[in-house]
């Protein structure tokens, strides 16, 4: 049983759109280049990141935050007029998102149970868009040992995380690696869309 105000859209964003989509996100990464941020333990995450708006989220052996600069210390890239699209049709009447997280999982890349609870408004959803690779997706509850259960998220899927979903544990646990044509040389885009303040 899925958590009340978790909403999955499949195929939302056409294949032409996600290849659009991936030619912006090169330019965004080109400024602002994709790195591996340490975790609070100081172990490097498998998966590599940046950001697009006017928050970016970091992490170091001081924790889990958001910063206006990227680590090279540009200022992150706008997000994209089609990213922004998606939220205001994923997520009608939600205030306009400060950040967007793009994550790029290759081959072995994975993510951990986790709760995205770094934001100061947490009435806000989360939007993420999936662009190439099919990842299996986990979702729990709200207290780590919940029952969990995992679908695929492939390209062109959007999930929004909303009311009591909000605040679930999630995660990737493996990428179904080139199975999809859209990304060079294989992997997942993940892009998660945040309201911040």
């Amino acid at each position: 049983m899925q958590p009340e105000g978790l909403f999955l859209y499949k195929g939302l964003l056409a294949p032409d759109a996600q290849a659009a989509l991936v030619s912006d996100l090169r330019e965004a990464v080109a400024l602002a280049p994709l790195f591996a941020p340490l975790t609070p333990w100081g172990k490097p995450m498998r998966v590599r990141m940046t950001s697009l708006g006017r928050f970016g989220w970091y992490s170091d052996r001081k924790g889990y935050r958001y910063v206006e600069r990227h680590p090279s210390g540009v200022a992150w890239p706008p997000i994209p007029p089609a990213v922004l699209a998606i939220w205001d049709q994923a997520a009608p009447g939600a205030r306009a998102p400060e950040c967007c997280l793009v994550n790029y999982y290759a081959e072995k890349a994975a993510m951990g149970l986790h709760q995205d609870r770094d934001e100061a408004d947490m009435s806000q959803p989360v939007v993420s868009l999936s662009l190439g690779d099919p990842a299996l997706f986990r979702v729990g509850g709200l207290e780590r040992g919940a029952p969990t259960t995992s679908f695929d998220l492939e390209s062109g899927d959007v999930l929004v995380m909303s009311g009591a979903a909000r605040r679930v544990f999630h995660g990737v646990d493996r990428i179904r690696f080139g199975r999809s044509s859209l990304l060079k040389g294989g992997g997942r885009i993940n892009l998660t869309l945040r309201v911040v303040t």
